[in-house]
């Protein structure tokens, strides 16, 4: 199976409102704090981007205002063409001016999320990591921690949105396995060309399998309760589907 995957930036999304279909601009309207609207806009405009690319669909604004996200009853983003639910599914994650939108199967349970590198306090490490993660944690090189601590927390993240709870779940009820073989090789390489893999552990039937890359100062994590190949971009999608038989999903890893 296969996910893809689009980034913009805050310097990409216009100024104007256009390209938001009238539902959408009234709830851009009930926000009332300034970054709040601005992540809003950002993370619309990129999954906007990113679904109308995937479907080989026009991107001026009219056409994209007919490409709408909507917030599910869990909070979770579902995707509606010309007024009709797609048969496509996306998640959202923004940090930092950045937003990324990954896409993929309906039926699929997948999560995406991007997560600052910066140091953080010891009692963030004893508050929401399992005794395993803070073990990996210990034994990893001073330097190394960082980007360690941004990736299983983004890795936590992505699995729950794909279970579309959010942080309504505690986060040490799943453990992060970063590193080929289940292993973590130290020090950290932060590779910008790679996807890494990653499984994060929910319970003992349910493991979600995914990717992690490394870019500035930002983590990247995608994964999913299938397997799926290194999360492509959007923009390497060949061929012109309709949205109909539109089908990101049926293609073995």
């Amino acid at each position: 199976m296969e996910i893809y995957w689009l980034e913009q930036n805050e310097s990409d999304v216009p100024a104007g409102n256009q390209w938001l279909s009238p539902e959408e601009s009234m709830c851009l309207q009930t926000l009332r704090f300034l970054k709040r609207r601005n992540d809003w806009r950002l993370g619309r405009w990129t999954a906007k981007h990113a679904i109308a690319t995937c479907l080989h669909l026009p991107t001026d604004f009219r056409a994209l205002a007919n490409v709408e996200i909507h917030a599910a009853p869990s909070g979770a983003p579902e995707v509606f063409l010309d007024g009709e639910p797609a048969d496509i599914a996306i998640s959202l994650s923004h940090r930092s001016d950045t937003a990324l939108c990954t896409v993929g199967p309906r039926a699929t349970k997948f999560g995406c999320d991007l997560e600052r590198v910066e140091s953080r306090s010891d009692a963030f490490v004893d508050d929401y990591f399992t005794a395993s993660e803070q073990a990996l944690f210990a034994r990893a090189p001073l330097h190394n921690r960082p980007l360690l601590l941004a990736l299983l927390w983004s890795a936590k993240e992505s699995a729950l949105k794909a279970l579309r709870v959010g942080l309504r779940l505690d986060t040490r009820s799943m453990c992060v396995i970063p590193g080929e073989s289940h292993g973590m090789i130290f020090p950290l390489s932060a590779n910008s060309d790679a996807w890494r893999p990653v499984d994060v552990r929910y319970s003992v039937s349910e493991v979600f399998t995914g990717w992690w890359r490394v870019e500035g100062d930002l983590v990247r994590t995608v994964v999913s309760d299938v397997p799926i190949a290194p999360p492509q971009h959007a923009r390497t999608r060949v061929g012109s589907p309709t949205h109909s038989d539109y089908r990101v999903e049926s293609v073995p890893a």
